[in-house]
């Protein structure tokens, strides 16, 4: 090494997340880069007379956390301009949250926020509550995503602008007849383009909602990931940002080809294969991003047997996807010729039957090079899973339903049991080959803490104690393994394995300090730990009060 470092952190436990140097005592940086991983002595040699020393006193260094799947701008947007309903809230708690933050706007404004749980579903889906909901916002126009962000429930003065009326696809009606305001999947899409028309953010908002999600998710130790649905404005966004220098991570974009929930305006042809001129250097829109079937809770993911049967859908009803395989094929096709990879969201069965049948295809073709994720995966046959390393597929595990919750609790409502709880086959996964990658789906998700999603993967528990039991304990794996799934795993996804995701000398210098050793701790604790400090490219850009 020629270069004299810049900082060396000594006398601590690194876990590197290097098969081949899994275990060292120090690091040292230069110009961004880790030039040297090792023992305290053969790293401390290299100082020179300006090298700032470290000495970390035991504490635990390992490589910043990577979240393969979220929504950062969403979700920066959320905090800082949208109603946040609580955590889990009953009817009444999502009334007065509305009433609070409608009371603070003009007679006419949108009260816009969310996300309220899947499983109050039935609670909001009634001609009763929709009224409650209408005098809580004192007539104002409202919509409200639910926690899987597919879904809305909206007053009736947001139906009234947007043009919504009973007997159209998505719009749920009681038994006599009447709108509940919940409108599932595309109704949807009529009343956030209405929302939007009413005054969206200005670009300046825009880049501040982008810059606030990346600030929450370095808090959490996240300095590489993935939006898994972008539009122009947030590529733009991305691209300011890290032109001033302000952008403090890895990003990957997944450019939307068809929108059944955000409702952005730029889709499709226009927007993916446009997307290079927001690329910079820590920006890459290397993805597009497929919605190919719903969400189980609403019976619109697609399996390959039925849902339980109910008086709307009858006892046959297996859901369908939302583009033919042939449309799925030509899509990925021509994506790829472009050289761009591809997201696919699948939530049942039957989808991911359809994207492994879609890639054997053009593998088949020569199409060798390109990435495909399933995103989220929640449900796969059996016969499907070795299927994922032998077309290289990535499995983008998200967000944290593999533990008892309020998705899962919602999904048993419409899945016999047995094959409910036969959700997210990691552990089998990971042993066929595959790619496993962590991912939070954050704002679906209430947070991106990846040590929630560690401490899932490791327990198959609720890790915040509010759902008794586990998710199928078979599927647990170890916490070497779940690290792996929020670092190396997840950017050899993202196809940044090259620059970030273990410590080894020649990659960006990303790592986090955490407050425990996890591999001293109880599995049971695994959720406490907590990032006392992020480090993006040898900056420090997060550190804990």
């Amino acid at each position: 090494m020629t270069t004299q470092p810049d900082l060396i952190l000594t006398n601590g436990r690194v876990y590197t997340v290097d098969p081949a140097n899994p275990r060292a005592e120090a690091i040292a940086v230069a110009g961004g880069r880790i030039v040297a991983v090792g023992s305290a002595d053969e790293v401390g040699a290299l100082a020179g007379p300006d090298t700032e020393v470290r000495d970390l006193a035991g504490a635990f260094l390992m490589p910043g956390l990577a979240d393969v799947h979220n929504h950062f701008f969403l979700a920066g947007k959320e905090e800082l301009f949208e109603l946040r309903v609580p955590i889990g809230a009953h009817l009444d708690g999502i009334l007065e949250a509305v009433r609070t933050h409608a009371a603070e706007l003009p007679a006419d404004a949108w009260v816009v926020g969310g996300p309220w749980a899947s499983d109050r579903l039935n609670e909001v889906n009634t001609a009763d509550a929709l009224a409650q909901l209408d005098e809580a916002a004192g007539g104002r126009p409202v919509m409200l995503s639910d926690d899987s962000h597919h879904n809305r429930w909206v007053s009736t003065r947001a139906m009234e602008i947007a043009g919504i009326e009973a007997g159209q696809p998505g719009v749920v009606l009681d038994a006599d007849g009447r709108p509940t305001g919940v409108l599932l999947e595309a109704a949807g899409l009529p009343v956030a383009k209405a929302q939007q028309a009413a005054g969206g953010l200005e670009p300046e908002q825009e880049r501040r909602a982008a810059q606030r999600g990346v600030e929450i998710l370095n808090s959490f130790g996240v300095t590489a990931f993935q939006d898994a649905g972008v539009s122009n404005h947030i590529m733009e966004a991305l691209r300011s940002l890290d032109a001033a220098g302000e952008l403090d991570a890895w990003v990957i974009s997944s450019m939307l080809i068809n929108d059944d929930i955000f409702g952005f305006t730029e889709i499709g042809d226009g927007l993916v294969f446009n997307g290079e001129q927001y690329r910079t250097e820590h920006h890459r829109p290397d993805f597009v991003k497929i919605f190919l079937d719903g969400v189980p809770p609403t019976r619109t993911g697609a399996f390959l047997e039925p849902y339980l049967p109910d008086d709307v859908h009858g006892d046959h009803h297996h859901g369908e996807t939302l583009l033919k395989p042939e449309e799925l094929t030509d899509w990925l096709r021509r994506v790829a010729k472009a050289g761009l990879s591809a997201k696919i969201h699948c939530t049942g069965d039957a989808s991911v039957h359809e994207v492994l049948n879609a890639v054997e295809t053009l593998r088949g073709e020569g199409i060798t090079e390109t990435r495909y994720h399933i995103a989220h995966g929640q449900f796969v046959h059996p016969d499907d899973i070795e299927r994922f390393a032998k077309l290289g597929v990535d499995a983008d595990i998200c967000p944290f339903i593999w533990v008892p919750g309020p998705i899962v609790e919602a999904i048993r409502e419409v899945l016999p049991r047995e094959r409910a709880d036969k959700m997210q086959p990691n552990r089998a996964l990971l042993d066929a080959g595959a790619i496993v990658a962590g991912g939070s789906d954050w704002p679906v998700a209430a947070s991106p803490n990846a040590w929630e999603g560690i401490h899932g993967l490791v327990t198959r528990e609720d890790p915040n104690g509010q759902y008794p039991g586990t998710l199928w304990p078979e599927q647990a794996i170890t916490l070497e393994e779940a690290i792996s799934a929020f670092t190396i795993g997840a950017v050899t996804a993202m196809g940044l394995a090259s620059e970030t995701g273990s410590l080894e000398v020649g990659k960006s210098a990303d790592f986090v300090l955490l407050d425990r050793d996890p591999f001293e701790h109880p599995a049971k604790e695994l959720v406490q730990t907590t990032v006392v400090e992020t480090w993006f490219t040898g900056r420090r850009v997060y550190a804990r009060d």
